[in-house]
């Protein structure tokens, strides 16, 4: 007879939340209907899964380090190309130092995400700061302190809520940044406050370990509804091939208040392409991924999933001509959706200047997308 402790009973709950979300989550309540839909769903999870036991089976607000959320094999709650992203998790009741290098990105912010302890989704935002607000020295090096006394510069509050800090350094290079490893930033956290070394694991801290990765693996699975049966953002479109103007998110989670976005599905047949018009805003930083429906990017490693400013060529008169396609129409710009005929088309502009426009996009036979449209042609 095994030995009953609670980190057993926890691991018995984690394989009771993965057959639950086989049974629900992969499967026709989350709309999901064929056996590629399925299949896509089991993947992600895996994904969901990894993100959990790397980002909160041993972590502690008291004890935190900074990790990647995302990379080019592990996918999910909108990934981007051109990010690399950390996080880590933080509490009010300590305060912390951050030492940060900006590595040459276009962009850099941190937030502070509020009702993402334990693993939880984070409900919204509760403080930003980005580089026009921090002092950096000439190396790109920097110092932030967040809880604590206040100080004039360099310096967020931790209000009551406050559970995790996420990093996003964005970068507009003609490759993608995420899977270059030398644009890796350094970033480092220390907990100013806790003087006593951690106690060593046991029964009861593997158990809540195991937990959090539970709560992890949940909420961004069965915690999120099925996008038609929700109440979508208002950046978010649910009508296919249709961008709303792009806005700031407000405090959403896991969002950049200093952003602009716009979402919509794409949907093309395979003898389909969406075709899209528009012009980048005055802005730090600009560009558009494909995700697949578990709000995953498509392969950037080997494939054109996505475009940023230094990528796109412009048309004449400064606009852009981006065409979504299973196969390579011989014109600049294309996205390749790795044939799937549903998607997510989104994009992000930030620290944008006047007004920004949403692009324009309509539906054209592929064999119409003559050789010679090419920009500037």
């Amino acid at each position: 007879m095994s030995m009953e402790t609670e980190s057993r009973t926890a691991r018995h709950e984690l394989i009771a939340l993965l057959r639950e979300i086989d049974q629900r989550w992969s499967g026709p309540e989350w709309n999901l209907h064929s056996a590629q839909d399925v299949v896509g769903s089991h993947r992600a999870l895996m994904h969901i899964l990894e993100a959990g036991l790397v980002g909160y089976f041993e972590q502690n607000a008291s004890n935190p380090d900074f990790r990647r959320i995302v990379t080019p094999s592990r996918k999910l709650t909108g990934d981007n190309s051109d990010a690399i992203y950390f996080d880590a998790p933080v509490s009010p009741d300590h305060s912390y130092v951050i030492h940060g290098t900006l590595e040459g990105a276009a962009y850099f912010s941190l937030t502070i995400e509020v009702g993402a302890e334990d693993g939880h989704m984070a409900s919204n935002t509760a403080g930003v700061i980005n580089d026009n607000d921090l002092e950096i020295d000439s190396n790109g090096h920097f110092t932030l302190y967040l809880g604590g006394e206040p100080r004039t510069t360099n310096w967020l509050a931790l209000a009551p809520g406050s559970s995790r800090v996420t990093t996003r350094h964005y970068f507009e290079d003609t490759s993608a940044a995420a899977m270059n490893p030398d644009l890796e930033p350094r970033m480092r956290i220390e907990c100013l406050s806790a003087t006593a070394a951690p106690p060593p694991p046991d029964d009861a801290s593997v158990a809540a370990g195991i937990r959090r990765v539970c709560n992890a693996v949940r909420s961004r699975t069965l915690g999120m509804p099925p996008m038609a049966n929700s109440e979508p953002p208002p950046f978010l479109s649910l009508t296919p091939n249709t961008f709303p103007v792009p806005i700031p998110p407000g405090d959403f989670g896991l969002a950049a208040f200093d952003a602009h976005y716009s979402m919509a599905p794409f949907f093309i047949d395979s003898d389909q392409a969406l075709v899209i018009t528009g012009r980048w805003p005055e802005c730090r930083f600009g560009n558009v991924c494909l995700w697949n429906r578990f709000q995953q990017t498509l392969d950037y490693t080997r494939r054109s999933v996505s475009l940023n400013r230094a990528q796109t060529k412009l048309e004449k008169d400064g606009s852009f001509r981006i065409v979504i396609a299973h196969e390579d129409p011989g014109l600049p710009n294309w996205l390749d959706t790795e044939g799937n005929p549903f998607g997510l088309v989104f994009w992000r502009f930030f620290l944008a200047q006047g007004e920004v426009s949403a692009p324009q996009a309509s539906v054209v036979k592929l064999a119409e997308l003559g050789k010679g449209q090419a920009s500037g042609d």
